[in-house]
C-alpha cells in the first residue's frame, strides 16, 4: 500500500501549536514527550502493543513535499515561518518503545519521543491513530489466539473495516497469533499467510449444491474447504464426502449452534470414513464464544467483526503528554518534568525507564517505572524499551516474525490470572520510583 507522504495524516492543532512556538521562540525547546494509557479498556488484564513497525514506516515518510504546503497555504493553516520550517522537516530526534509484541499496563511508557517541542509534538496524531488502532486489534487478537490453544485462526475482517484499517488489522493479528488472513494486500504488504475459498453466493449461483462443490473441487482441488450450511448441513456433507471419496480437506460451518453442529458434523464425517476432513468455524466470534468453542471438535477458527473492532475496545485510549521539557533553548539547558494536574487527567512528570520483574520461573510480578532514572533490577528483570530512532536514524526495524515471538514469550510470562477470559484487574501492578528507587503515588492506580 503506497502512501507519498503521511504528513497530512494529523490534526491541524499540531501544526498551529507550531506557529505559535515558533512565534514566541519556544519551537526548539527540548522536550520529551511520552505515549501510553491511563487504563487498561475495562475488565481486560493486559493489553499488546503493535503498531511499531508501521509507526516507524510512516516517521520515515512525514515529509511536507510542495502538495502538502499548498494545501496547507490554500486553508491558512500556516504562516511563511511555519512552511519554511516545514518544509525543511525532518524528525532529527530519538525514540525509544516496547517492542512490538510486547504486553503492556496501565502507564506503561510505550514510546518515549526526544527532540524539540516542535518535531516531536508534529508526530502525536500520526503514532496514536497508529498505536490505538493496532494494539486494540492485537490485543483482542491475543485473548481469541489464547482461547483456541492450539487450533488456527484466520483473520477475515475486511468487509467491516475500512480498507486501509483492514491490512493494519491483518498485520496486528497475525502478531498476535494468528495464523493467516484473507486481505490480499496484508499478504503482499507484510508477507503473511492469506487463505480463502468460497462464500454462500457461490453455492447459490449453481443449481444445485452439488454442481457448485464439484466446480470448487475441480478447481482447488480436495483439499479446498468446502461450506456447507447454505441449505442442509448433513446432506451438503453427505455429499462433499462421496465427491471426494474421503479425501475432503474440510468443512466450514458458518451459521446456527456451532457447538452442536459441529459435534454432529464430526459423527458424521467419521461415520463416513472422512477422519481426516477438519472442521472450520466462523459466524461473528469472539474470545468468548472461542472459550465456549473450547471443548468442541473444531480445527480452525476465521474471525472477523470482534476481531477488526477491538472486540468491544475499539481503541486503547493511548494519550501521547509533554513529559519534561528544557528550561531554555540551549543544548545544555537542565530538562525539568512537567506534568498535568487536572483531577481526572492527572499525568506523571519526568522521563520514564521501565523493567518488568519476573520471579525465578519467569512469571511476571509488576511492571517497575522508574522516573528520571533506570531502575534496580536483579537477574530476573526483563528491561522493557529499545531504540526505535537514534537522532532521526530508524534502528528499530524488525521482521514481523521477531514481533510475533516477542508476542508469544512475552504471553507467557503472565501469571494464570491472565489467562482468564472474566473480567478482572491488571493481572500485574505498575509500581513508580523515583530517581532513589522510593515509590511514589501512582496516578493512574483505581
Amino acid at each position: 500500500m503506497h502512501v507519498s507522504s503521511t504528513a497530512l495524516l494529523t490534526d491541524e492543532y499540531e501544526l498551529t501549536m507550531i506557529r505559535a512556538a515558533l512565534a514566541s521562540g519556544t519551537a526548539h525547546r527540548r522536550s520529551v514527550f511520552e505515549l501510553f494509557a491511563r487504563r487498561l479498556p475495562s475488565g481486560r488484564r493486559y493489553g499488546v502493543v503493535a503498531g511499531v513497525g508501521r509507526a516507524l514506516d510512516a516517521i520515515e515518510r512525514f515529509r511536507f513535499g510542495e502538495p502538502e504546503l499548498a494545501f496547507l497555504r490554500e486553508r491558512g493553516v500556516v504562516d511563511a515561518r511555519t512552511e519554511d520550517f516545514l518544509g525543511d522537516f525532518r524528525f532529527t530526534g530519538s525514540i525509544w518503545g516496547y517492542g512490538e509484541g510486547d504486553l503492556y499496563f496501565p502507564g506503561s511508557p510505550l514510546l518515549t519521543v526526544r527532540g524539540t517541542f516542535a518535531e516531536a509534538v508534529l508526530l502525536e496524531t500520526l503514532l496514536l491513530s497508529i498505536y490505538n488502532y493496532d494494539s486494540a486489534v492485537a490485543s483482542a487478537a491475543s485473548r481469541m489466539t489464547l482461547m483456541a490453544d492450539d487450533r488456527p485462526c484466520i483473520e477475515m475482517g475486511a468487509r467491516r473495516a475500512n480498507e486501509r484499517a483492514a491490512v493494519a488489522a491483518a498485520r496486528a493479528a497475525y502478531i498476535a497469533g494468528f495464523a493467516a488472513t484473507s486481505d490480499l494486500e496484508a499478504g503482499r504488504t507484510y508477507g503473511i499467510p492469506t487463505t480463502g475459498t468460497a462464500a454462500h453466493s457461490f453455492t447459490l449461483l449453481h443449481d444445485t449444491e452439488e454442481q457448485a462443490f464439484a466446480a470448487q473441487l475441480d478447481t482447488l482441488g480436495e483439499d479446498t474447504t468446502l461450506l456447507v450450511d447454505t441449505y442442509d448441513i448433513e446432506t451438503a456433507v453427505r455429499t462433499a464426502v462421496r465427491l471426494t471419496q474421503g479425501r475432503l480437506g474440510a468443512v466450514r460451518i458458518d451459521s446456527g449452534d456451532l457447538r452442536t453442529a459441529a459435534q454432529d458434523v464430526r459423527h458424521l464425517l467419521d461415520d463416513l470414513g472422512a477422519t481426516r476432513t477438519r472442521i472450520i468455524v466462523t459466524s461473528d466470534l469472539d474470545e468468548y464464544q472461542l472459550a465456549a468453542l473450547s471443548g468442541a471438535p473444531v480445527d480452525g477458527y476465521g474471525v472477523g467483526t470482534a476481531l477488526v473492532t477491538g472486540s468491544g475496545a475499539p481503541t486503547c485510549s493511548f494519550v501521547y503528554k509533554l513529559v519534561a521539557r528544557a528550561v531554555a533553548d540551549a543544548p545544555d539547558a537542565p530538562l525539568n518534568p512537567v506534568a498535568k494536574q487536572s483531577e481526572h487527567k492527572r499525568t506523571l512528570g519526568g522521563r520514564k525507564y521501565a523493567v518488568r520483574r519476573l520471579d525465578a520461573k519467569g512469571i511476571a510480578e509488576a511492571e517497575l517505572v522508574g522516573v528520571g532514572q533506570r531502575p534496580d533490577t536483579d537477574d530476573h528483570d526483563r528491561p522493557l524499551l529499545r531504540p526505535l530512532v537514534d537522532h532521526g536514524e530508524l534502528v528499530g526495524r524488525e521482521p514481523l516474525q521477531a514481533a510475533r515471538d516477542r508476542h508469544q514469550a512475552a504471553r507467557a510470562e503472565l501469571p494464570r490470572d491472565g489467562y482468564k477470559m472474566s473480567r478482572g484487574e491488571p493481572v500485574i501492578p505498575t509500581f513508580f520510583l523515583d530517581e532513589h528507587g522510593a515509590p511514589l503515588a501512582n496516578p493512574y492506580a483505581g
